[in-house]
């Protein structure tokens, strides 16, 4: 083989290795960056039922209180 085909080749295999490589380390990059997001959304889910919990807590409290301020109103 002469001495071009020989550097074509090479040039081949190292653009194949490097496109390759960058794709591997895109797609490394794009899982991370979705388990971070899925972790965020997760605690973002939690933080909402735990407001849905406390916001039914406090119209139970209100009722409460309403009904006591009532109950000890001066007739």
């Amino acid at each position: 083989m002469s001495d071009t085909v020989i550097v074509g080749l090479l040039t081949l295999l190292g653009t194949l290795m490097g496109t390759f490589g960058g794709i591997i380390t895109a797609s490394k990059l794009t899982n991370f960056r979705l388990e971070r997001l899925e972790q965020q959304v997760s605690k973002h889910n939690g933080m909402i039922e735990r407001m849905y919990a406390a916001e039914g807590s406090i119209a139970e409290l209100q009722h409460d209180v309403r009904d006591l301020k009532a109950y000890h109103k001066p007739t």
